[in-house]
């Protein structure tokens, strides 16, 4: 069994504590010039000449929405033989309200398997505030396997139902339930391999920064700047480390340490939630809502069995499906991205605990993308995609037993249903290329990273980490719960991003926001 555990990363809301931004020292980098410096061309250097026509392609601009641009960037499959064929990539482009941009900016919601495009279309303010859509032509983009961009395809509809919904055979834990969930993730593995077009080899963040180079070239844009959330740090980081002097003013919000394993990374995710589920339940004891009484201890213990009743006696919700253990898990996942959620699972664990699965399973759905009997684009699949690829297999049967026992200790509600389920990356058509390793990024200009105490996600000290490894790192700390800080409340954190990303004027190294 594989022991490679994906991230589950996505972009919310967080309501933050909103404070001024004072008392804080910054430093200055040269102003860059309006228009993105247009009067220098596009770095090309060391560009082979196999990928030229690449970064040299003309962008056919097509009005797709009020004030929204979009057009098609093509990207070889495999960087190292472009023969080997193309991809394409949808973009769109939001123009600065100014008239007079500094350049473009990049944005990378998260994921892995957030879609760019979808997302400025619906909710461009979700990503920058009105400082950077004046100042900046704000570009989305879904990264190649994901959304618009020629997509990783696994399920309809109903078959992605049952994949992540239906409940297996067999007592949790035992070998019948075992078997069953292997046999899930190997036929979804073969799934995504059958209807994906041979390009499964080639959905990896390497590939995906090498992407994000050539769109600042297209662009016009002799550097990139870019604000990049939760898996998107992964994402700007590695582009920093293979492009360190084409960086221009880079923020990652959400950071997330390219060293750590997978099953270290599994479990430091594990230890978030619980936190997170703590921290929400201090807050519940103290309303009339809360389902729970006494103390936090108290709480956390009836709701761990609350887990076990649902999974040994699943509930029937109204459209007909069945809420066990994990999707009910799924559900309180959901909600600790951000406090403004709280009251949905205090109302989801109040109706579960008096048997009605409906508000529990609209968390899930939330989660998962799924809008009816629908899903909003390709994002679980592309998720498993990305993180098949990107992160190597660690070990055997033992080790997952050894994770195990970790996770029971650190995290003991949450633990029972973190990382038990099939892998499909077992049964992944290519085998892992990426690497787990520091990101230094030397040469490059000033690097902003954001981390938020209380981030179930992507746990602070992940952030902590990545703006240590960065040659030059700069840490801004949101003190709050939930995760991500930019635009999210707290004035002081996106004062020092915005003055950042438009001045040029970076954040001390260590401020603090809370």
């Amino acid at each position: 069994m594989s022991l490679r555990r994906r991230l589950a990363t996505a972009v919310a809301g967080v309501a933050a504590l909103a404070v001024a931004l004072s008392g804080c020292l910054y430093a200055q980098i040269p102003p860059m010039a309006p228009g993105g410096g247009a009067s220098l061309a596009p770095q090309t250097d060391g560009v082979s000449a196999e990928l030229l026509p690449y970064y040299g392609q003309t962008l056919d601009w097509q009005e797709c929405g009020t004030g929204l641009d979009c057009t098609t960037v093509t990207v070889p499959r495999d960087y190292s033989d472009p023969s080997v064929g193309d991809l394409d990539l949808a973009v769109v482009r939001h123009r600065a309200s100014s008239g007079q941009p500094i350049g473009s900016l990049l944005t990378n919601p998260g994921g892995p398997g957030a879609a760019g495009v979808s997302l400025m279309k619906q909710a461009l303010s979700i990503l920058v505030d009105d400082k950077l859509t004046q100042a900046y032509d704000v570009i989305g983009f879904d990264p190649r396997g994901v959304g618009e961009s020629t997509a990783v395809t696994c399920y309809d509809p109903p078959q992605l139902d049952a994949y992540l919904y239906d409940i297996p055979p067999g007592a949790r834990g035992s070998e019948e339930r075992q078997a069953a969930l292997d046999k899930r993730a190997a036929d979804f593995a073969k799934a995504c391999e059958d209807r994906s077009d041979g390009i499964l080899p080639y959905i990896t963040t390497d590939n995906s920064a090498r992407d994000m180079d050539v769109l600042r070239a297209v662009l016009g844009d002799p550097k990139l700047n870019y604000l990049g959330f939760s898996y998107g740090t992964f994402l700007g980081a590695t582009y920093a480390g293979l492009f360190p002097e084409r960086v221009g003013r880079m923020v990652l919000d959400g950071g997330i340490d390219p060293s750590v394993s997978g099953s270290d990374t599994s479990l430091r995710q594990a230890v978030g939630f619980e936190q997170s589920l703590r921290a929400f339940m201090a807050d519940c004891l103290r309303t009339s809502e809360c389902p729970f009484a006494g103390s936090v201890d108290d709480a956390m213990s009836d709701l761990s069995a609350l887990l076990a009743r649902v999974d040994a006696r699943p509930i029937t919700a109204s459209d007909g499906r069945q809420l066990g253990g994990d999707t009910l898990m799924t559900a309180i996942t959901a909600a600790l991205y951000s406090e403004e959620s709280w009251a949905y699972l205090r109302s989801a664990l109040t109706d579960v605990s008096n048997g009605r699965a409906d508000v529990a399973f609209q968390l899930a759905d939330f989660y998962t993308g799924r809008l009816g009997d629908r899903y909003d684009g390709n994002t679980m699949e592309a998720f498993v995609a990305y993180n098949c690829m990107d992160y190597p297999d660690e070990g055997t049967d033992a080790d997952v037993a050894a994770l195990q026992a970790k996770l029971d200790a650190a995290a003991p509600v949450v633990a029972p249903y973190w990382a038990g389920g099939g892998d499909p990356c077992a049964s992944w058509p290519a085998p892992p290329t990426g690497v787990r390793q520091p990101i230094t990024a030397p040469g490059s200009p000033p690097i902003v990273v954001i981390g938020t105490t209380g981030d179930p996600a992507t746990p602070y000290d992940g952030a902590q980490s990545l703006a240590s490894q960065l040659a030059q790192g700069i840490l801004v700390t949101n003190v709050g719960e939930g995760h991500l800080g930019y635009n999210k409340g707290n004035a002081c954190v996106t004062d020092a991003v915005d003055s950042y990303l438009v001045d040029g004027t970076v954040p001390e190294n260590g401020l603090r926001c809370g």
